[in-house]
């Protein structure tokens, strides 16, 4: 394994244990060269309540870009949704050791502007 990728992931354990001590819903968020994906993890870490990937069929038009920031905004909206219908208001943000710039940014810009607080 890389260098880089275990600092990330040292990182996103630090980060994991911290949410769990608090006992609050976690947005979790992972990138690949290929896709994105969000999932809404319970307070003890347990059970996913919510996910969204780039994967899912009508999120992202058929020839346009998984990987960018417009798929990244696409991706947050609709967690935010998934979560409003689950009755989640309020997660921590769990960015898996990834710097809080580009895609991040914008899908969790994106999962505020549609209503989910973190």
């Amino acid at each position: 394994m890389h260098k880089k990728n275990t600092q990330r992931l040292k990182k996103a354990t630090r980060t994991r244990a911290k949410l769990r001590e608090l006992g609050v819903p976690a947005l979790s968020v992972h990138k690949t060269s290929q896709h994105l994906y969000a999932q809404i993890f319970s307070g003890d870490g347990k059970s996913t309540l919510a996910a969204v990937s780039t994967k899912e069929k009508g999120l992202i038009a058929d020839g346009a870009s998984r990987t960018n920031i417009d798929a990244a905004k696409a991706v947050g909206k609709a967690i935010a949704e998934k979560a409003k219908k689950a009755g989640i208001e309020s997660v921590g943000f769990d960015r898996s050791g990834y710097i809080y710039h580009g895609k991040i940014k914008a899908l969790a810009d994106a999962a505020r502007e549609a209503g989910l607080k973190f």
